[in-house]
């Protein structure tokens, strides 16, 4: 049986967004999507993009997975390349203007990597996933005595840069960042307080994008 929270939750929005937008969702289904900005996000069901940055159907082009990693460019690899296949689409036939890595704190699929799980099943997906990041966890030197929320927070933001660097290893991307027609994003969003840190490429830290948080919300993950 199909999920009852599902049906209620399509019955509200029948009535409610859908009716009041009707005007936009007609003209999407016949003139096509034309989003500026590609978000690339983790399946994380805390971290949705389109509720995060309120975006209307039709403005964001989002690609999710386990801790929003960016592959480097493979084209002769044997798996499929469902990222590589977004980006493609994306970039070149969309034509977006913008790429965001939006990471995250309390990461799940970061934690796994970090306490080295044993595998949910024989296939090992997730762990040979993650396993992407290890250059990320390189670029931060011997763990010592760091605790592991510090740990787990400074690899978060390692990964989102390892993304960042391998977007870069797509000759179509590169070659648009380098002529000034697209533009790559890293952000980290406090799941716990709504803060959002977005990357300035000139300091290469994150800074937090509004200054003037409610107070009620403004305390570090």
């Amino acid at each position: 049986m199909f999920p009852e929270r599902l049906t209620k939750g399509y019955s509200s929005f029948i009535e409610g967004r859908f009716s009041s937008e009707r005007q936009r969702y007609e003209r999407l289904a016949d003139t096509g999507q034309k989003p500026e900005i590609l978000v690339i996000g983790c399946v994380d069901s805390r971290v949705s993009p389109e509720v995060i940055f309120d975006a209307s159907p039709g403005e964001l082009l989002v690609v999710r997975n386990v801790a929003n990693l960016v592959p480097a460019y493979d084209p002769d690899g044997r798996s499929q390349h469902g990222v590589s296949a977004a980006l493609e689409f994306g970039v070149m036939a969309l034509r977006v203007k913008h790429i965001v890595v939006l990471g995250h704190a309390s990461c799940g699929g970061i934690r796994a990597f970090s306490d080295d799980r044993a595998p949910l099943s024989p296939g090992d997906f997730i762990g040979r996933w993650m396993s992407q990041i290890e250059p990320a966890a390189r670029s931060l030197g011997p763990r010592g005595v760091q605790s592991d929320s510090v740990w787990l927070s400074r690899l978060e933001f390692a990964a989102i840069e390892l993304s960042l660097r391998n977007l870069m290893t797509f000759p179509c991307i590169n070659t648009l960042v380098g002529r000034g027609k697209l533009y790559l994003h890293g952000a980290y969003f406090g799941i716990s307080t709504g803060r959002l840190l977005v990357r300035d490429p000139d300091a290469e830290h994150f800074l937090p994008v509004v200054d003037d948080m409610p107070d009620r919300v403004f305390r570090c993950d």
